[in-house]
């Protein structure tokens, strides 16, 4: 990329935004590909458009104490950081884990921005977080620590002004204990959490809906490219919520999964892995994804997770982390007959990794678009709490599938007109942007 304004935006945020590299990372990768866009539209330059979407509109960062089990007070600290709000309120997750700062947060936050810009829901960028552990904790633990989170928090957020959901770490319990908090503080019963239990308005399909949107993302590429998911051979890391019901639904299409893993290591199971099985052991048993083996004589454990790129597949599905596939696994992915990979976490593919796939022609399902489902359906629980109904099952199900079909159809769209055809991130990344960037320049400079 030569464009002197873009290069010198970039060099601006890496100022900013020293010891970022998450943050860095995601915004270089944005703005390298609105490098059409730019050259195209000096009006979005003149707005300083491009300045404004790379800098947060507010950064929110707070003390959280908490009483363990001992009677001692422990001190946490927690973050939101509100995006932008061009299109609609805020939206985005809160992660409670050790890893979580402000960079990480700052991250998320900027791709949830192109992400709930694509699915065609009126919502804002938003992520927020703390650097606690839940693992390990009593609920009265966790109960205490939400309750001071939320505390904080509500001063900040509302129905419509920013509506967080849950992350890693974050779950039912962790959303209910803090909706609760909010309730009692603001004496008010509204939609201002997402996520949360059913008989309390949650929406049906929200735990499904990230592993889903995945699959139906990925089968709009694939059939785009005369492909199919039928009678391939997937890999998916992870064994979560969007690990297993991204499994459940590539079985559904006939395709055979055959490894996934935790942070620990990965089970390969040739005649494949029944995700009702994956439920039972994560979610009921809270085990480790090693135990697999003891019920499963094909299956095999290996330590380590990160040797799951190393296992022949058709398509790939990283659904742990950011950063979880380098250059190394992303060529031996390719190496071995991969020739798609759709991301179901947020930024799992380095930009070495990206590189790799664009080299190798492979098709590329960006977190962005490819794991949009949640949110969507997130936004489908805020519609419900606004109209006082609950949809069905199958009702929630089938807007999640349009919609992701109508994200494809966006990247796909973004990418041709801009001349680069095939290359969904660039099309994701555009289509996310130029909603969005119409809505502030017609706001004005805010």
């Amino acid at each position: 990329m030569k464009n002197q304004y873009l290069l010198g935006v970039i060099e601006t945020v890496k100022k900013r935004n020293a010891g970022e590299p998450e943050f860095i990372q995601a915004v270089t990768e944005v703005l390298e590909s609105l490098l059409p866009v730019i050259e195209s539209r000096p009006d979005f330059v003149e707005a300083g458009i491009i300045e404004r979407i790379a800098e947060p509109e507010r950064q929110i960062i707070f003390r959280v104490p908490w009483t363990d089990d001992n009677g001692r007070i422990q001190v946490n600290r927690g973050f939101r950081v509100q995006f932008n709000s061009a299109i609609g309120p805020y939206k985005g997750g809160i992660r409670f884990h050790p890893s979580v700062y402000l960079g990480i947060i700052k991250f998320l936050g900027f791709e949830q921005v192109f992400k709930n810009s694509l699915t065609t829901l009126p919502m804002g960028g938003a992520k927020g977080g703390a650097d606690f552990d839940p693992k390990g904790k009593s609920d009265g633990e966790i109960m205490r620590f939400c309750q001071s989170f939320m505390t904080e928090l509500v001063k900040y957020i509302g129905p419509d002004c920013d509506v967080p959901a849950g992350d890693i770490g974050v779950g039912a319990r962790e959303i209910g204990y803090m909706f609760g908090q909010y309730k009692r503080i603001r004496n008010e019963f509204t939609g201002v959490l997402t996520g949360k239990g059913l008989n309390y308005g949650g929406s049906l399909a929200r735990k499904e809906a990230t592993g889903y949107g995945l699959c139906y993302f990925t089968d709009e590429m694939l059939k785009a490219n005369g492909k199919s998911i039928a009678g391939k051979t997937v890999i998916i890391s992870g064994s979560g919520n969007v690990a297993t019901y991204a499994n459940q639904k590539f079985t559904e299409f006939g395709a055979k999964v055959v490894a996934m893993s935790d942070s620990n290591g990965y089970v390969y199971d040739s005649n494949g892995i029944d995700y009702r099985d994956i439920v039972k052991l994560k979610e009921v048993e809270h085990k480790r994804i090693k135990e697999y083996v003891s019920t499963h004589p094909s299956a095999v454990y290996t330590e380590g997770c990160s040797g799951i790129w190393t296992v022949p597949c058709d398509i790939a599905l990283p659904c742990a982390t950011q950063n979880e596939i380098d250059k190394q696994s992303a060529e031996s992915l390719i190496k071995n007959g991969c020739f798609a990979v759709s991301e179901g976490a947020n930024m799992p593919s380095t930009p070495e990794a990206i590189d790799v796939y664009m080299k190798s022609g492979i098709l590329y399902g960006p977190a962005k678009a490819a794991n949009a489902g949640g949110v969507a359906t997130s936004g489908l629980e805020m519609s419900q709490n606004s109209i006082r109904l609950s949809w069905s099952f199958k009702e929630v199900d089938e807007k999640l599938h349009s919609i992701m079909k109508s994200i494809f159809a966006s990247c796909d769209k973004a990418a041709k007109e801009y001349g680069m055809e095939g290359n969904y991130m660039a099309g994701a990344n555009i289509a996310g942007f130029l909603k969005v960037a119409e809505a502030m320049k017609a706001q004005g400079c805010v």
